[in-house]
C-alpha cells in the first residue's frame, strides 16, 4: 500500500498473473499486505498517449502484471474480509519495509521533504516524492545518487563488512552474511530490478573474493546480464537495464584503464609511505613516486623535529584526497560519456557540469544512507540529524550547480550519428595505445555534434502542417508553416477537476517529447489560447525547454505570472487582439477573437484565441474552448467563412459547436482533442452528429491518438495513428522506427487525401 494525504492506493491481486491498481480516496484504513478486502470499484483500463516519443505506460504496468486501475466509489463500500493470503516470506519483507518507512516518519514528524527524501534514498519509496524536489538532480546529472542502486547497496555492504571483519569475525562468515544483508536490503527495497542486479553483481564480487580471483569488471557484467537475460530477455529493452549495464560497461572499458595507467598505482603506492623496504616490490614509476613523496616528508620531518613515520602519514593524506578527486572525475566523466546517447534519446538531457556535481553530491548522499539507517535501527536523533544536514547540502550544491547549468535539452539524433557516437565509444575502449589522441578527439566532436544538434526540423517544405497532439483531456496543437515556422498553440495540463498523476507533467513528459522526436529545439512561437489548466498547464516546461521567441496571449490580466516568467526566460510576450492580420513563415493568420478586457481571477472559456491559418486555398479555423455565445458573435460579425480543417471548440462540449456556427464553417475535417471515457461525455453525441449531418470527416485523439493534417495550398492529406497498438518493445524501439519513416513522426496511417 501507498498513503497520500487524501486517499490510499494499493495493488490487488485479482488472481494469479492479474493485477490492479485500486485508489481509495478519503481513508485511513491503513492496509497491509496479505489482506483479503471486498469493494465497489469503477474499473478502466490504462491507456497510452498516442504520439511518436511517449512512454509507454502500458507495458510499464504489464511487466508488473497490473492491467486495470479501479477507484473504489465510496471508502466505506472496501470491507476487509477474515483471513489472509498471500506468500509467508513477502509479508516478513512487507512488514520489515513498512517499519522502516514508520521508524523515518517518526524521525521527521511534519518534515514531508526530508520524509520523502529518505524514503526515497534508503527504502526506494517513491510514492510521495514530488518531482521539484528532484528537478535540479536531473538536471546536473546526480540523480543517481538518489534512486537505490549499487551505490547504497555497496556503501551499506562495505560498512557491515568493514565492522565484521573489526570484530574479529572469520572471513568466510562476514563475507557471506554481508551477502545475505545486501540480498534481505534488495528484497525489502522493492525488488526492482536495478537493486536486485546490483545484490548479484555483489554477490558475485564476493564470490571472487572468496576464491581469491582477480575480478574484472567486464567479466562480472556479463555474467550478471547474461543471468538476467536468461530469466527474463524483455529486460534488454528497458532503459533501466541499458543504463545500469552501459554505466559499469563505462567504469570497466574506459575508467578503470584510464585509473590503472595514472592514479591507482600511486593510490596503492601511499601504503606505508615510510617503509623503505617496499620500494622494491612496485613498479619502477611507483617507487620513484614513493621516494620522491618520502624525500618531502623527510625536509618536514627535519625542520619541525617530529617523526618521519607522522610526517610521512600526515603527508600522504592531502595525497590521497587529491588522487581521490581525480579519480572521481575519471568516473564520472567516463560514466557520463558512456551513456550520453541513451540519455540523449530517453531524456533529452545531457548535464556538463555532471563532473564537479558528482565530486561533491556522490559523498553527501553516500554519507546519507550509513546515517538515515543508523537512525531508523537506533531511533536516535542524531544520525537523523546527520543526515538531514548532508542531504540540505547535497541540494543546496544541486541547486547552485543547476543555476549555471546550460538550460539544454537535446532532440534525438539522427541514425548515422547515433552509430558514428556508439563505434567511436567502442574504438577509443579498444586496448591498444595506438591513435589514442585521435580517438578521443574523435569522440569529442562526436559528442559535440551530438549536444548541439545542428539538424533542421522534421518538416515538409511548402507544406503548412497541422498536428494535434494526444494529451488526454486537455489540448495542445503543433502548427507548422511553408516555410518552416513552429507554433505551439496550448500546452496541455490536467483540468482543474482531475486529480493529477504524481510526478507528471503534461508539458514535459508528454508534449516536449513528441517536438524532439520532430528535431524540433526552439519553437518560434507558442499561442496559449487562454489561462484554464488543460491548456496552460504544461506552459511552464514549454517555455523552459524551447524558449519559444514569442508567447502570444490574450488581454486579461491573468496572464501576469505567466507573462514574468517568459520575460525572464527571454521570450517576448505578445497580446494579441482581435482583428489582427499578418503572414508567418508563408501563412496568413487572422486573430477572429480575443478579448482584450480584463477577466475575473477564474478565467473563462470564451477567454480564448480564435485563430484561422490560411495557405493557398485551404484554411484551418483554431477555436479555442470559445461557446455558442462567442459563435454567435463571430456569425453576427461575418467572420466565419468556410474552413476546411474545424478544430472543434472545448473537446466536443455541447456548449459549442452550433448548428448556425458549424454550417457557416462548412468543414471536410474536424479534430477533436479528448480523453477515453470522458465524464464530460466529450465529444457529446449531439456535436457528432451535427457533424456528419454536414459530411465532415471526424477524428478524435481519444481514438486515433496524434492526428496530422497538412496542405501545399491545393490538397489535403490527413494521417494519424490509427488502430495502431504498440508492441511490447515499442517505445526503446521507437526513436529507431522513426528514423526509417518520412512522415516526420513515427508510424502512421494516410487515411484521405482530399482536393
Amino acid at each position: 500500500p501507498a498513503f497520500f494525504d487524501d486517499r490510499e492506493r494499493f495493488v490487488a491481486e485479482l488472481e494469479p498473473g492479474a493485477r490492479a491498481r485500486v485508489a481509495v480516496p478519503g481513508t485511513q484504513l491503513r492496509l497491509e499486505y496479505g489482506r483479503r478486502v471486498e469493494f465497489d470499484a469503477r474499473i478502466s483500463t490504462p491507456r497510452n498517449f498516442r504520439n511518436p516519443g511517449s512512454f509507454d505506460y502500458v507495458r510499464w504496468l504489464a511487466r508488473q502484471d497490473i492491467y486495470w486501475n479501479l477507484t473504489v466509489v465510496q471508502p466505506p463500500a472496501l470491507r476487509v474480509l477474515p483471513g489472509r493470503c498471500g506468500s509467508r516470506f513477502q509479508a516478513f519483507l512487507f512488514r520489515l519495509r513498512g517499519l522502516a518507512l514508520e521508524r523515518i516518519e517518526r524521525q521527521y514528524p511534519a518534515d514531508t521533504y526530508h520524509e520523502a527524501m529518505l524514503k526515497a534514498i534508503l527504502i526506494g519509496d517513491n510514492t510521495r516524492l514530488e518531482k521539484v524536489w528532484t528537478e535540479v538532480y536531473r538536471r546536473t546529472g546526480t540523480y543517481h545518487a538518489i534512486v537505490i542502486s549499487g551505490l547504497h547497496i555497496g556503501v551499506l555492504a562495505g560498512i557491515l563488512l568493514f565492522l565484521l571483519r573489526l570484530a574479529a569475525v572469520n572471513e568466510l562468515v562476514a563475507l557471506a552474511a554481508t551477502a545475505l544483508a545486501a540480498w534481505l536490503y534488495a528484497l525489502v527495497a522493492g525488488w526492482q530490478a536495478p537493486v536486485i542486479r546490483a545484490a548479484a553483481g555483489f554477490f558475485l564480487y564476493l564470490v571472487a573474493r572468496f576464491f581469491y580471483r582477480r575480478t574484472r569488471i567486464l567479466n562480472l557484467l556479463a555474467a550478471v546480464a547474461i543471468g538476467f537475460l536468461v530469466c527474463d530477455p524483455q529486460q534488454m529493452f528497458e532503459a533501466s537495464f541499458q543504463l545500469s549495464f552501459l554505466s559499469v560497461a563505462a567504469l570497466g572499458a574506459l575508467a578503470a584503464p584510464l585509473l590503472e595507467a595514472t592514479s591507482s598505482p600511486l593510490l596503492r603506492g601511499l601504503r606505508g609511505l615510510a617503509d623503505a623496504d617496499r620500494d622494491p616490490h612496485v613498479e619502477p614509476r611507483v617507487a620513484q613516486f614513493r621516494i620522491e613523496v618520502r624525500l618531502a616528508a623527510e625536509l618536514v620531518s627535519l625542520a619541525a623535529r617530529v617523526p618521519l613515520r607522522w610526517c610521512a602519514a600526515a603527508l600522504a593524506v592531502p595525497l590521497r584526497a587529491l588522487l581521490w578527486a581525480f579519480e572521481m572525475a575519471v568516473v564520472s566523466a567516463s560514466v557520463q560519456l558512456g551513456l550520453a546517447l541513451p540519455l540523449v534519446i530517453y531524456f533529452h538531457r545531457l548535464s556538463f557540469l555532471s563532473v564537479p556535481a558528482n565530486l561533491l553530491i556522490v559523498p553527501l548522499l553516500t554519507a546519507v544512507v550509513p546515517a538515515g539507517f543508523a537512525a531508523v535501527f537506533t531511533g536516535w536523533r542524531f544520525p537523523a540529524w546527520l543526515a538531514r544536514v548532508a542531504l540540505d547540502w547535497s541540494r543546496a550544491v544541486a541547486e547552485w550547480h543547476s543555476r549555471l547549468e546550460p538550460a539544454w535539452r537535446v532532440p534525438a539524433p539522427p541514425l548515422w550519428l547515433a552509430v558514428a557516437f556508439v563505434a567511436a565509444l567502442v574504438w577509443l575502449a579498444w586496448r591498444t595505445p595506438w591513435g589514442r589522441a585521435v580517438r578521443v578527439t574523435l569522440v569529442l566532436a562526436l559528442l559535440a555534434i551530438l549536444v548541439w544538434h545542428p539538424f533542421a526540423p522534421r518538416l515538409l517544405p511548402g507544406w503548412l502542417e497541422l498536428a494535434a497532439i494526444d494529451v488526454g483531456q486537455a489540448e495542445s496543437l503543433l502548427l507548422a508553416t511553408p516555410q518552416g515556422k513552429t507554433v505551439l498553440i496550448d500546452a496541455g495540463g490536467f483540468p482543474s477537476w482531475i486529480r493529477r498523476s504524481p510526478g507528471l507533467d503534461i508539458g514535459e513528459d508528454v508534449v516536449s517529447p513528441y517536438l524532439w522526436t520532430r528535431s524540433i529545439r526552439r519553437l518560434d512561437v507558442v499561442v496559449c489560447t487562454h489561462a484554464h489548466s488543460d491548456h496552460a498547464g504544461g506552459l511552464g516546461a514549454i517555455l523552459e525547454n524551447f524558449r519559444p521567441r514569442e508567447l502570444w496571449i490574450n488581454g486579461g490580466d491573468e496572464w501576469a505570472p505567466v507573462a514574468a516568467r517568459a520575460q525572464a526566460l527571454g521570450v517576448r510576450v505578445v497580446r494579441r487582439g482581435a482583428g489582427e492580420k499578418f503572414f508567418l513563415g508563408g501563412a496568413e493568420f487572422e486573430v477572429l477573437w480575443a478579448p482584450a478586457h480584463s477577466r475575473p481571477a477564474e478565467p473563462e472559456n470564451d477567454d480564448s484565441l480564435v485563430l484561422r491559418v490560411r495557405h493557398g486555398a485551404h484554411s484551418f479555423l483554431l477555436t479555442g474552448d470559445i461557446q455558442r455565445d462567442v459563435e454567435y458573435r463571430l456569425l453576427d460579425a461575418g467572420l466565419v467563412t468556410r474552413s476546411e480543417v474545424l478544430k472543434v471548440a472545448h473537446h466536443g462540449s455541447r456548449t459549442s459547436s452550433s448548428a448556425a456556427f458549424l454550417e457557416a464553417v462548412r468543414p471536410a475535417f474536424a479534430v477533436i482533442s479528448a480523453s477515453y471515457a470522458s465524464p464530460y461525455w466529450n465529444p457529446h453525441p449531439d456535436v457528432l452528429a451535427r457533424l456528419r449531418s454536414r459530411h465532415a470527416a471526424v477524428h478524435r485523439t481519444d481514438q486515433h491518438g496524434l492526428i496530422l493534417l497538412r496542405t501545399n495550398g491545393r490538397r489535403l492529406h490527413l494521417e494519424n495513428r490509427g488502430q495502431y497498438t504498440q508492441t511490447p518493445f515499442s517505445y526503446p524501439l521507437d526513436f529507431w522506427r522513426s528514423l526509417f519513416y518520412s512522415d516526420c513522426g513515427g508510424r502512421s496511417t494516410v487515411l484521405y487525401e482530399w482536393q
